[in-house]
Order: C-alpha cells, then sequence, then structure tokens
C-alpha cells in the first residue's frame, strides 16, 4: 500500500540517505536486539505519496542504470544514478506486480488496450454512411472447358456463371480442392484443408442457388482464409509451434460475413509464424511465379494461393506490409482498408492499434466485392468504426488528382514509371507532392512495444524458443528488447503518430489519391501507421538476377542467383482518404484494363 507523505518523509527519505550512506550488509547487523520504534500515525487526511511502496525485485545500483542508460539513450548525472538506484525498490519495481506477483493479475486475450488509435482527425469523427455500391455491368463470357482456366479466372467473373448456373459451387470447390492438393506441395501455403467443409458449403450453395436465393458476388466462392481468422472447430495455428494444434470454438468476424454471404471455405493459409515473414513451422512458402524464392509474407499463403488459381480469392491481414508485399512479389491484388473498417473480432492480434483485414484477388474489383460482405463494425473490436463503402464501377474518374513523388519515381523501376504515365492517359491529373524528412521509422517503436505486448505469456514462458526462426530480425529476439523500450518514448511516438496524420491531412487536401511505389519504406510505414488505405495491383513485369528475401541478408546463406535474370511480375500502389476504398477501386480498375497485364499466369499452374 502507498504510505502518506508525512510517513514518506520520516521514514523514506531517511532510509533512501542511509541507503546511499551504507551497504545493506551494515545496516543489517546495525543493533539487531533493538526493536524498531513505530512510526507516527499521519494526521488524517494525509494523502498518499509516490516511491513509499514496500520494497520489491532485486537490488539495484547506479552501475545497473550506467548500463541501461545505453539501452534508453539517456545519461544521468552521477547524483541522479544513485538517487535513482536508492528509490527503485520503492518506486518502480513495485509498478511491475501485475506480472511479477504477488498479486499477478492474467489478462485474456481478447482484451485490448484502452486507449486505442482512431484515425480520423479532430473535426473529422462522423463517416458519412449512404449505400452506394456498383459493380461492373459485364456479362459472363462462355464457361471455359478447362478447369485451369475457369480456377483462373476473377471473382467477378466466376459469380457471373455461378449466378446464371452456367458453373456449380460444387464443381468449382472440387476444381480448387484438387489444385490445392496438386500444388500445395510446391508452395507449402496450406496449414489446413477444409475439405469437408468446402463440400457442404458448396452444395448448400447450389441448393440455395436453385431455389432463387441468391445472395450475391461471393455466393459459392471458394476462398482462403490466412491462418489468424479462427475457425469454430477447425485449427487456427498463426503459422507458429506453440499454437499448431489450437482449436477456437467460435468463428471470426470475417469468416462469419463471409460464410453469411455465401461463401466457401476451402483452406486455412499459411503465414510467417506471428505474423512475420514467410516462414512457418511447415516451412516456407513460396513465389510460384520464382520458386527458389519466398512469397513473401505475412500473408504468403493467401499471396500464393490467389497468385497460383489454388483459390477464388483470399484474406489476408496488414500491420506494416503484409499484405502489400506479398500482393507485389506474387502479382496480385491487394487492397488493405482503412484501419477500424473490417472489424477484427477472433482474428489473431499482433498490433492493436494497427492491424487490419482485407481481400487478396487476381482482380481489381474483385476486392471491392470482396470489402463490401466483410466491411463492418463489431462490438468485440473496440477499433471498428461503422462506415459503408462508396463504390460505383461505372463513375467517371476523369480529373481526379494524383499525387506522386518525383524523387520516388526517379528511384523507381521502369514499371513504376509507365504506370504514372498511364494514370496520365486514363485521364487522372497528375501533382507533385512532398513530406517532411522525418525519422518515421521511429514509428515502430509503437509496433513492437505492442507486439511484444501482444505475446507477452509467449515471451515470458518461454515459448518464443520453439519457433524455427531465431535470428535478430525474427520476433523473438524483437519481443525480447522491447521489454527494455521507454514507456516515456511510447507516448512520445505516439504523439509523433498524430503530427504525422495531421501532415498526411495535408497531402490529401491537394490530392484525390497517391500512386507510389509499393515497397518504399516511408510511405508503407506511414500509412500504416496513419490508418490509409491502399490498393496494390500488379503493373507490369521485371527481371531480376537474386531471389528476393524478406529477411535480413545473411553472409552465411546467401541467396540464389539467375543468369539469365527471371521474370516476375511487379506493382504499384494507390493510397487513398480515409474510408475512400471506392476511389481506389475505381481507378485501380481503370489502370489494370489499360496495362492490361493482370491475366498472365505463373508458368507450371
Amino acid at each position: 500500500m502507498q504510505k502518506s507523505r508525512r510517513e514518506f518523509l520520516t521514514q523514506t527519505t531517511l532510509g533512501v540517505l542511509t541507503a546511499l550512506a551504507a551497504s545493506r550488509h551494515s545496516t543489517a547487523m546495525a543493533a539487531p536486539d533493538v526493536p524498531a520504534a513505530l512510526p507516527p500515525s499521519p494526521p488524517p487526511g494525509t494523502p498518499s505519496a509516490f516511491a513509499t511502496a514496500p520494497p520489491a525485485g532485486p537490488e539495484v545500483s547506479a552501475s545497473t542504470f550506467t548500463a541501461a542508460e545505453k539501452l534508453v539513450r539517456l545519461e544521468l548525472s552521477s547524483a541522479e544514478l544513485r538517487q535513482a538506484a536508492a528509490s527503485w525498490q520503492v518506486a518502480m519495481a513495485p509498478l511491475y506486480e501485475r506480472r511479477t506477483g504477488p498479486k499477478k493479475l492474467p489478462l485474456e486475450e481478447n482484451i485490448g488496450p484502452a486507449s486505442r488509435w482512431d484515425p480520423r482527425l479532430p473535426g473529422e469523427r462522423q463517416v458519412e454512411l449512404h449505400r452506394n455500391f456498383v459493380r461492373f455491368e459485364s456479362k459472363a463470357t462462355r464457361l471455359p472447358q478447362r478447369d485451369e482456366d475457369i480456377a483462373f479466372a476473377s471473382v467477378a467473373q466466376l459469380s457471373r456463371w455461378i449466378e446464371q448456373r452456367q458453373l456449380s459451387s460444387e464443381r468449382l470447390t472440387h476444381i480448387y480442392l484438387d489444385r490445392l492438393q496438386r500444388f500445395d506441395s510446391r508452395l507449402r501455403c496450406v496449414i489446413t484443408l477444409t475439405a469437408d467443409l468446402a463440400r457442404r458449403q458448396a452444395k448448400q450453395a447450389d441448393a440455395e442457388i436453385a431455389a432463387g436465393r441468391y445472395r450475391g458476388p461471393l455466393h459459392g466462392i471458394p476462398w482462403g482464409a490466412k491462418d489468424l481468422l479462427d475457425t469454430a472447430g477447425i485449427r487456427t495455428t498463426y503459422g507458429a509451434e506453440p499454437f499448431k494444434d489450437r482449436v477456437p470454438g467460435t468463428d471470426a468476424f470475417v469468416v462469419r460475413r463471409l460464410r453469411e454471404a455465401g461463401a466457401v471455405l476451402v483452406a486455412k493459409l499459411s503465414m510467417g509464424a506471428l505474423a512475420l515473414n514467410d516462414i512457418w513451422f511447415g516451412g516456407q512458402t513460396m513465389n510460384p511465379w520464382l520458386l527458389e524464392e519466398g512469397a513473401s509474407g505475412s500473408s504468403a499463403g493467401p499471396g500464393a494461393a490467389t497468385a497460383a488459381g489454388l483459390v477464388g480469392f483470399a484474406i489476408g491481414s496488414e500491420t506494416g506490409g503484409s499484405i502489400v508485399s506479398p500482393s507485389m512479389r506474387c502479382g496480385v491484388n491487394g487492397l488493405r482498408p482503412t484501419f477500424g473498417r473490417v472489424a477484427r473480432t477472433g482474428a489473431m492480434t499482433l498490433c492493436w492499434s494497427l492491424d487490419k483485414l482485407g481481400p487478396m484477388t487476381r482482380g481489381v474489383e474483385d476486392t471491392m466485392l470482396v470489402l463490401q460482405a466483410i466491411s463492418g463494425p463489431d462490438g468485440g473490436d473496440t477499433g471498428s468504426i461503422a462506415c459503408d463503402l462508396d463504390y460505383d464501377a461505372h463513375a467517371p474518374i476523369k480529373g481526379l488528382r494524383v499525387g506522386y513523388f518525383p524523387d520516388w519515381t526517379r528511384e523507381a523501376t521502369a514499371v513504376d514509371r509507365s504506370a504514372l504515365d498511364a494514370a496520365r492517359k486514363v485521364g487522372l491529373e497528375l501533382i507533385e507532392v512532398s513530406i517532411p524528412d522525418w525519422p518515421y521509422d521511429s514509428l515502430d517503436l509503437i509496433l513492437f512495444a505492442e507486439a511484444a505486448a501482444a505475446f507477452e505469456d509467449l515471451t515470458l514462458s518461454g515459448g518464443l524458443d520453439q519457433l524455427k526462426m531465431q535470428v535478430p530480425d525474427a520476433w523473438p529476439n524483437i519481443f525480447r528488447q522491447s521489454r527494455f523500450l521507454s514507456a516515456v518514448d511510447y507516448v512520445q511516438t505516439d504523439r509523433m503518430r498524430r503530427k504525422v496524420a495531421v501532415e498526411m491531412a495535408r497531402v490529401f487536401s491537394q490530392v484525390d489519391l497517391l500512386l507510389v511505389p509499393s515497397l518504399r519504406d516511408e510511405m508503407l510505414t506511414i500509412t500504416n501507421f496513419t490508418g490509409h488505405p491502399s490498393l496494390t495491383i500488379r503493373a507490369g513485369f521485371v527481371e531480376v538476377s537474386e531471389a528476393r528475401s524478406d529477411w535480413a541478408p545473411d553472409p552465411l546463406h546467401p541467396l540464389p542467383t539467375f543468369n539469365p535474370p527471371r521474370r516476375v511480375p511487379h506493382g504499384i500502389t494507390l493510397i487513398g482518404r480515409l474510408f475512400d476504398e471506392g476511389t481506389l477501386g475505381r481507378v485501380g480498375l481503370e489502370l489494370e484494363r489499360y496495362l492490361d497485364v493482370a491475366s498472365a499466369r505463373p508458368p507450371g499452374f
């Protein structure tokens, strides 16, 4: 219990001075048989004081703080060091009682922080709710004879065939289940095949459609879930050894919404362990376009399976690039929604204020069809926000202002520059924009602190030792290091985050959307922390002479090289205003048509 200020002055100050003057041993030896006088009771109404709790934890010294100074890059004077060390056990160590005892308090997995990130700035608190969703009015073409051609069709096309009963959900589901079983040994993209469930759902979809109860464009479409979405009675492993036998009892919000839309779940797809990169307990998920390199992560399975025509569409997640990066490498469309648009109830938490769930597809409009189905708030996710999706595929895009960064464009690939030229040719107005040269990577302090908190129990129990990757840039090391981050710096970084959000609002006061190189670190970091939506689309092809990796270079394990170079897809990213995914879809659809590179398939699949 905290003591009163008077007790503090009469006892603790004297104790601190004594501690500075003598060692614990000599103090313990002084007058052992003389009982200490009881302190006088404080007068009524005396408030409590800081640094007056019962001593807790191990004794520390000035040299302890001298060593710690190097971790937090802060220098104290000799007197300040002695004062901090002398009072640590009664001032700061008791604050750890929540996890060190004797009153340990467990925190259930579904309890998030009391504070939450809201991407909307003051004065922009409300999201206009209106229902306006108009898909592209294309007619279904004749159903191809070959299963392979059906498998690579877009959701937009598949849905027309199913709606017009040219194609049954059962046949389509059989096609994808067969391809998942045939090609998974090459890609390692499946953690759990949900064949029995898929067959039941497909049969139900066909019966409903035959009875005239068509639910919409996802009805009867097979899909794959990144294995961080809970599925009732079906294991959800997070791609990590400690959770490989975990079986949840309920469906995640997104799984439930897709079931209500009539979609058919065919597989739980691989993810980098605990949502980092592309290595999981079953191995590394590979890129269908270049089997010597990983698919990138952490939505590696959704990226690889979608690109290889193994699912109609997939759901991925992004905290700091996990939809954008595999979409780039595997050549698919990845939509990262505005933070808060899609409720994350029942999804693994990596970072409460950053995690986002979104579709990965073979067609731009597919991302809109899926987003419409999964958008919405849920009471289990305090960060979710009520909002509708405003999308009209036929609305003109001519005259929309597209911001670009001239320096970034010059440093990018020819594909990026060609995409910018294509934007001009389809009628968009190009506007140069800029942002301040700030230390944006400092924002990752929030990511590391929240992620380490989300998996604190795994860290403290030693469960991290079970993970396959134990390199310096993998979670085990980062979670341990993050225990030493400063709480003050966390708050200051959070304030910086809001400052960056204000800066992005300034940029979007000049333009309607941005076109950027997909993996440009500044913008990838900024927009994940500010919560802006992005759409990554295939824009062309580049040649690579060396396999690419998400991991820091390891001289002992060089990556494969290629001579002659290999041809792989390359994408660009559109970034939109908060909750304006519809504009991204309209512009992306027009660019997809103009660039005409989306139909190319990875060889061998």
